[in-house]
This record gives C-alpha cells, sequence and structure tokens, in this order.
C-alpha cells in the first residue's frame, strides 16, 4: 500500500495550522473513496521552525488525536529551507509532498498531483501560480523580473510563479537529499536534478489566516542566495566591469598625455580627478562586494555545520543521517 508524506514547514502558524488539518484530512477522505486512490494511506510531518505563539503545542494536540500526524520541532528558527530539508529526510512514504500551512497551496489539487505521478510517467508535479492577485505592485514585479533573470544566467529550470508546493517521487527525494549543500535554495535545487516534472497552474490564493513571514527586504535577500547558488553570472560582470574601467582609464590617460603635448594645455582641475577616482572605486567595491558573498558561502560550506538541530520530535529517527 503505497502512503504519501506532506511535509508542512511552520513558523508562527497556531492559526492557520487547525484549519490546514481540517482541509488535508477533508481531501485525504475522499481520497479514499475513490477507486484510482483507494488504500493510500498518508503522514503529516509538522516542521515547527522556531515558532514563538504555540505552534508547536497545536501539533502536539493533532498528533495526540491523529497516529498520522509527525512533528519535528528545531531548537531555534533556521529557516524554511532548513525545515523543508528537514522534512524530506524523515519522509518515509513513496510520494512526498510540500505545502504551506496557510492554504495558499490549494490541497484540492492533490488527487490530480497524484494521478500525474501514477498515470503518466512523472518524476514531481510542480505547481506555478498564473496570477499574483493580492501582492503588492512592486514585489509581483520584482519577483516576475526574478525568474526572468534567473532564466537567463542559471542553468537550472526556474519557472516564473513556481511554488514549493509539489508532490514527488521517491527516486526525485532522494535526489534531492543527495545535496547535502548548506546554502539550500530549494527552487533552484528542484530544477537543477532534473527528471521529469509537470507543472499545474492555479491562481493565487490569499493566506486563511496569520500574516505572511516574508518581508520585501528577506525576499531580496533570499535572491540573492538564489543568484549566488545557482550562476557564476556577478563574477564575470565584476570583471568586465574592471574591464571597463581599465580600458576607461586608459583612454583618459592617453587623451590628457596628448592634449598636454598637442596643445600643451595644462591638466584639467580635481573635480574630474574625483570623478575618476569614485567610479574606480565604485566598481572595485563592487566587485569586492560580489567576490564577499561567494567568499561567505563557502566559508559557512566550509564548517560543516548541520543544516538544524531538532529541540524535540515524536518521529524516532530519520530516513538517514543529516
Amino acid at each position: 500500500m503505497d502512503k504519501m508524506s506532506i511535509i508542512v514547514p511552520c513558523f508562527n502558524e497556531k492559526e492557520a495550522l487547525p484549519l490546514f488539518y481540517n482541509k488535508i484530512t477533508q481531501v485525504f477522505n475522499q481520497m479514499s473513496q475513490e477507486s484510482e486512490t483507494a488504500g493510500l494511506s498518508y503522514e503529516l510531518i509538522i516542521v515547527d521552525d522556531g515558532s514563538m505563539d504555540g505552534t508547536l503545542d497545536v501539533a502536539k494536540e493533532l498528533a495526540v488525536n491523529d497516529s498520522g500526524v509527525k512533528y519535528i520541532s528545531f531548537s531555534r528558527n533556521f529557516g524554511k529551507e532548513a525545515a523543508m530539508y528537514a522534512g524530506l529526510q524523515h519522509a518515509v512514504g513513496e510520494y512526498v509532498a510540500i505545502m504551506d500551512a496557510d492554504l495558499q497551496d490549494p490541497p484540492e489539487m492533490l488527487p490530480k498531483m497524484y494521478q500525474v505521478l501514477n498515470k503518466e510517467g512523472y518524476d514531481a508535479v510542480g505547481t506555478r501560480r498564473v496570477t499574483r492577485k493580492g501582492e503588492p505592485a512592486i514585489r509581483s514585479f520584482f519577483a516576475r523580473k526574478f525568474y526572468r533573470l534567473m532564466s537567463k544566467i542559471s542553468k537550472a529550470n526556474m519557472v516564473d510563479g513556481a511554488r514549493d508546493y509539489r508532490l514527488m517521487n521517491r527516486k526525485y527525494v532522494d535526489a534531492l537529499l543527495s545535496l547535502k549543500e548548506y546554502n539550500r535554495f530549494s527552487k533552484g535545487l528542484f530544477g537543477w536534478v532534473g527528471f521529469k516534472v509537470k507543472w499545474l497552474e492555479f491562481e493565487n490564493v490569499n493566506r486563511v489566516a496569520g500574516e505572511t513571514k516574508w518581508s520585501f527586504w528577506q525576499l531580496f535577500l533570499y535572491s540573492l542566495d538564489g543568484i549566488v547558488a545557482f550562476s557564476n553570472a556577478p563574477l564575470y560582470i565584476a570583471s568586465i566591469a574592471g574591464v571597463f574601467s581599465f580600458i576607461v582609464a586608459i583612454i583618459a590617460m592617453l587623451f590628457i598625455i596628448i592634449r598636454r603635448l598637442v596643445f600643451g594645455d595644462p591638466v584639467a582641475g580635481w573635480a574630474s580627478t574625483v570623478v575618476i577616482i569614485l567610479f574606480i572605486g565604485g566598481i572595485q567595491l563592487l566587485s569586492i562586494g560580489i567576490l564577499g558573498l561567494y567568499l561567505s558561502k563557502l566559508y559557512l560550506e566550509a564548517k560543516e555545520r548541520p543544516i538544524y538541530l531538532i529541540g524535540e520530535s515524536n518521529i524516532e529517527k530519520p530516513t538517514e543521517k543529516y
């Protein structure tokens, strides 16, 4: 009998989690009554990412009343990427899904996603939003530009509007688990491993409760992580900028020398000199900053610290050592 593991990363989702549980159990009850999905069991893995609002208490209460509910509580907040990775490591199902607790990932899509994996020969089914209704306009604008940029500078297949919400078979999950890097950017990792992926589209859905945990600044930093993790383009840009500034400096120097020798004009005032110094200095600082980003990621990888630490859990042990 097949089992589906559903990973639910949570950070301060006390209000949304009970609503999510009621909805997902309703969907599975309907699936169990259909001939094509009859006999499919499930486990719900709630990963509490250091919540401070009582999310863990809700998860424990659900686990008491439902043996299919598992929970993992981190010792502190490690971020959604760590929460997803922890869920993948502890999932034992032949099929594994990742969903948010705020119901922005419609559980009603799971039956269709399951049928696609079983009947159409795909290894994963991803979801993407075709609209961003309800989001701030500036946030939607930069999100679209980010995906367009990544499609040009990265070899990882990242689809515009893609969500972390997806259903994967065991082969796909094992491939993700083989990537043990500390600085994780799952949207890129999903595309990097390849395999056959089908995309399902849906309209944007607002949160059922609570507030988003992602500010514009956090999303900006997250996008920088994605660029650094999956592209060397910034390094090439820094190199090209260095070459360009060098050529400009040579041309300016020749111009000053020729003008002095031919026309006998004195060298121009300090203003032009300051502008040139600021221009070259700005390029140098930009290049150093880009190099610093890459070096900082290497520094964190070299430490080989664990991606997360568990405070408490009702799961005996993960499927593999982390």
